[in-house]
């Protein structure tokens, strides 16, 4: 059964090409929400395995976002994975119990961040 994620960007640009990327692995349904706003209802209806999230957008930021989803007890347990273009990094960093990795990683180190957040998270595993 292939794993659920949910893009939160404003960007719609990298949601489409992320989603393509990941979509192309054949392990992967991406849905892809470009605002803030509507994340946690496009989360509920969904019903991630993951949510990959920006860190920084205009209507609220990634932590902000987060913290909405973190009171929700339908999402709460649901893993993020925060995408940024503030680090340069292409590791899958921890800081402060949150994951961040760059938007100019590279796919097979994507895959391996996506895979071991998948691998940590109780709520995922066997879904």
């Amino acid at each position: 059964m292939k794993k659920r994620i949910l893009i939160v960007d404003d960007e719609a640009e990298f949601t489409s090409m992320l989603r393509l990327t990941l979509e192309s692995q054949g392990y992967y349904q991406v849905q892809e929400e470009n605002s803030a706003s509507a994340a946690r209802q496009t989360a509920r209806f969904f019903d991630p395995d993951l949510i990959i999230l920006d860190v920084m957008m205009p209507e609220l930021d990634g932590s902000e976002l987060a913290a909405t989803f973190k009171e929700d007890r339908l999402l709460r347990e649901v893993p993020i994975l925060f995408m940024t273009a503030l680090v340069d990094s292409t590791e899958c960093g921890d800081r402060g119990g949150q994951t961040y990795l760059s938007k100019n990683v590279p796919v097979d180190r994507l895959i391996a961040c996506i895979e071991e957040k998948l691998q940590h998270c109780p709520a995922a595993v066997g879904t």
